[in-house]
């Protein structure tokens, strides 16, 4: 690809890169995050950030989807990136929109097997946490907020249905 221009390319409405050279049109998506909240005999599994942003906040093992893989087996591999664990993915439990930073969440709702956590270079401490122990104050980001109230739900026999963004909300933090 060459140089590029800042244009709308024949038969679209937006502006995207085209390369003058060739008209290739560089399109700018939304990332997809993959996570999941994991449990293990009713308690959940929480991962304490080693990177920016919010470094030292809690969080569910989440991150970047990669090329070529499914959206349960990112989160898989986050987990075990995270935890250093393996999980069984039960359902889908959320997908949130994130506009302000071009995000979508896909959220599962998965157990681990055993309770035995090994964190991994993104991760500062990982620990599992009864309901009550859960650090609201400290969580990273409003959709971990969600997906943990989206959990509950659930477990507590709510209806085994996708769920959304919270009204109103759209994660501005």
């Amino acid at each position: 690809m060459g140089p590029t221009t800042l244009k709308v390319p024949a038969g679209d409405n937006r502006e995207r890169l085209v390369c003058d050279s060739c008209g290739f049109v560089l399109y700018s998506n939304p990332k997809v995050v993959v996570g999941a909240v994991c449990s293990y005999a009713g308690e959940i599994l929480l991962c304490r950030r080693a990177i920016d942003p919010r470094r030292g906040f809690w969080t569910i093992p989440a991150g970047y989807m990669e090329l070529h893989e499914t959206t349960a087996d990112g989160a898989r591999r986050e987990a075990r990136e995270e935890a250093g664990v393996e999980i069984a993915i039960q359902s889908l439990l959320a997908v949130y929109s994130i506009p302000r930073l071009s995000q979508v969440q896909v959220i599962f709702a998965a157990t681990l097997p055993t309770p035995k956590l090994d964190p991994g270079i993104e991760t500062l401490e990982a620990r599992l946490a009864p309901w009550e122990d859960i650090p609201w104050d400290d969580l990273a980001f409003p959709s971990v907020r969600w997906a943990l109230g989206h959990w509950r739900e659930l477990a507590d026999g709510g209806p085994a249905l996708a769920r959304s963004n919270p009204d109103g909300e759209f994660g501005d933090y």
